[in-house]
């Protein structure tokens, strides 16, 4: 028993603790605020970590905003992974698991907006402070989790004859998840132009949709 406690609160176990209430507060912080408005004061408040003990965990604020950022990814991921994994979604034809998985972008536009603002700031913040691409490794893994659930849909696809053959299957998948999330980042952001009018957004999300399901439906 005393060395089950000991390990317990030993210093190596209360970091772990500390950083992982530290980066969950951060996350739900920005989610509320956005990245920009929330400070470490704020962080440390919220998490019970004190400043001092974040700035020696962390370094700097964008650090604890990259695993706050790749934490959010991963919580995602989870959210999506349970419908994505069932039995249920297996079992359906693979056209029709890449329109599912296709739309999971209108679900993030329709019940995870304040995902989507962070996400478009983080974007602007890594341009901005030229974060390196060796800082952001984990939370691209995090990004590209999703990957293998459309591969997998399109090789069923492929077996029961409902996608067509894509010359670069990767290259597809890139280029709509890049063109879904980007028109979701845009759709939440105030309109710019008076011809804007975001007030049907999901109606554009729905058709860029439509569009890549014709290109893989095999006829």
């Amino acid at each position: 028993m005393e060395n089950k406690n000991f390990h317990e609160f030993s210093p190596e176990n209360l970091k772990i603790r500390r950083t992982e209430a530290a980066v969950t507060a951060a996350a739900e912080l920005f989610l509320q605020y956005g990245i920009e408005s929330v400070k470490m004061t704020d962080i440390a408040e919220k998490s019970g970590v004190g400043v001092a003990t974040l700035y020696r965990y962390f370094g700097t604020k964008n650090q604890i905003v990259i695993e706050a950022m790749t934490y959010l990814w991963n919580e995602m991921g989870k959210l999506f992974s349970g419908v994505f994994e069932s039995e249920i979604f297996l079992k359906q034809t693979g056209i029709k698991q890449m329109s599912d998985l296709l739309r999971m972008c209108l679900v993030l536009y329709e019940a995870h907006q304040d995902f989507l603002r962070v996400l478009g700031e983080f974007d602007l913040l890594i341009l901005r402070e030229n974060i390196s691409p060796e800082k952001l490794t984990e939370y691209e893994k995090s990004v590209i989790n999703f990957y293998p659930m459309f591969e997998r849909a399109y090789r069923t696809g492929i077996a029961d004859r409902t996608v067509r053959t894509v010359p670069d299957f990767r290259q597809f998948y890139l280029a709509y998840a890049h063109a879904l999330l980007e028109l979701g980042k845009k759709l939440v952001q105030r309109e710019l132009l008076p011809s804007d009018d975001f007030s049907n957004g999901g109606k554009e999300l729905s058709l860029l949709i439509e569009c890549a399901v014709c290109y893989l439906r095999k006829e």
